[in-house]
């Protein structure tokens, strides 16, 4: 018996390396190789031959002979869900959804399993629940149980013989750190086989056309477990997000082949199970009826749509040497060189003020168009001077204090009128060429105009 060929895998970046060492040449990351089994070249022959029982013969094809009436989209019956996924489910999609304990995947998972149950064949594997905890939570959410069929295994290679048996349109595997393959030595849950346990699921998936959607755990620091390979070979990643006492739920898509990176859906979780937030900027505006200093209402845009949220920030003399800066929902460098910013261009000295800024709802904001109302909500809880109730304000802020403009500025400024502000503050190249109804624009191009605006 020929002896089988190793290598060390970085569980962060994914290089290999021929012989184990503490820090990865690539990343430089410490303790974080693991030794996988290679696979000789005439077991790649040999699987290249046979392939997976029952599969179609491969050949070579030019583009405009590909038939892409055969694989359309359909839905999952959360209009969220569909969003976040670019309009729908892609028959032979591999789908990664990641989330922190308790957040609700398995939840959200078997709700939309439940509901394509009625009108195709679906798979539910679990691998972390007996058949009777699944039935159980179906019971208390009040599903129709009749049709979804259930299987708990953590073999692959038994998993994918009886699929093929079923034939599903839909799969879903709870969770790949459990999965395992039989020729592979080491642990489940270890790099070697949550690397090739979603290598063989992904490419039974596309083989024989059947969705898939994976769960993935989450380290500590809230990353996705497991090699960085994981997230390569799926065609779309998502994370679930929200506070375990917190009733709302935020899906995000971080990656995804078959629509926009980025996209935002919003659910609650209730005693029924995740129900989908038609109005996001709804829940993130729950302001208080008495107005406070140091609160001001932005728009951010989440994938194909704008989403009002609230700032707040508190200024507050310091009482040690370092004052303290904490950013909560934004980036924390980015909130020190926008008090850099503050005091050479608007001559507003906060060096002996500590400064808490944060996004109300736990979002997490990105892009650089909160810079503009981060600024007038520290100035505001600086000066202890209210600002007004209907106003909105987004936009960059430069370096040399110039107000730069950001993407969709009309479709922001639109949806800030739906919900009945008066007044925003907004970079001059945005300022739409039609007037909007029912709400004012003041158009600035430097920061000392928007500081005088207010």
């Amino acid at each position: 018996m020929a002896k089988k060929k190793t290598a060390f895998v970085c569980s962060d970046c994914g290089s290999e390396h021929p012989r184990w060492q503490g820090q990865c040449k690539d990343c430089r990351a410490w303790n974080t190789l693991s030794e996988i089994v290679l696979q000789s070249s005439n077991e790649v022959q040999s699987q290249v031959r046979s392939g997976f029982a029952g599969a179609t013969a491969a050949k070579i094809e030019t583009l405009n002979q590909i038939d892409l009436s055969a694989l359309p989209r359909f839905t999952s019956g959360l209009k969220e869900l569909d969003r976040v996924l670019g309009g729908g489910i892609v028959p032979g999609s591999a789908i990664l959804i990641g989330g922190s304990p308790g957040a609700g995947k398995s939840t959200l998972l078997l709700q939309v399993m439940c509901y394509l149950a009625q009108g195709s064949s679906v798979l539910y594997v679990t691998g972390e629940e007996s058949l009777q905890q699944v039935a159980m939570r179906a019971k208390r959410l009040q599903l129709p149980d009749d049709k979804l069929q259930l299987l708990s295994e953590t073999n692959v290679d038994t998993i994918c013989h009886l699929a093929l048996q079923n034939k599903p349109n839909v799969m879903v595997i709870d969770s790949i750190q459990v999965m395992h393959m039989s020729d592979i030595s080491s642990a489940p849950g270890g790099v070697s086989q949550v690397r090739e346990s979603a290598a063989a699921l992904t490419r039974f998936a596309k083989q024989h056309h059947i969705a898939m959607f994976i769960v993935g755990h989450v380290t500590k620091d809230g990353s996705l477990a497991g090699p960085k390979v994981l997230e390569h070979c799926i065609d779309c990643s998502m994370m679930l997000e929200g506070e375990s006492d917190g009733r709302f739920r935020t899906l995000r898509g971080i990656k995804n082949r078959f629509g926009a990176i980025n996209e935002l859906g919003v659910f609650a979780m209730t005693e029924k199970g995740m129900q989908e937030v038609s109005n996001p900027s709804a829940i993130f505006l729950n302001r208080q009826q008495e107005q406070s200093a140091g609160s001001i209402v932005m728009s951010v845009w989440e994938g194909t749509r704008p989403l009002l949220v609230e700032i707040q920030a508190l200024v507050d003399y310091s009482q040690i040497s370092n004052p303290r800066r904490v950013a909560v929902g934004l980036d924390h460098n980015r909130l020190a060189m926008l008090l850099a910013i503050m005091h050479r261009h608007g001559n507003i000295q906060m060096n002996d003020q500590d400064v808490f800024v944060n996004v109300v709802g736990g979002v997490k904001v990105s892009e650089t168009s909160a810079d503009l109302a981060v600024l007038l909500a520290m100035l505001s809880s600086f000066r202890s001077r209210i600002l007004p109730k209907g106003l909105i304000a987004f936009g960059e802020v430069g370096l040399s204090g110039e107000i730069r403009p950001v993407p969709n500025g009309t479709d922001r400024l639109t949806e800030a009128a739906k919900h009945g502000f008066t007044k925003a503050i907004v970079p001059k190249a945005n300022q739409p060429k039609k007037a909007i109804q029912g709400i004012e624009v003041i158009a600035c191009a430097r920061l000392s105009e928007a500081l005088e605006a207010i």
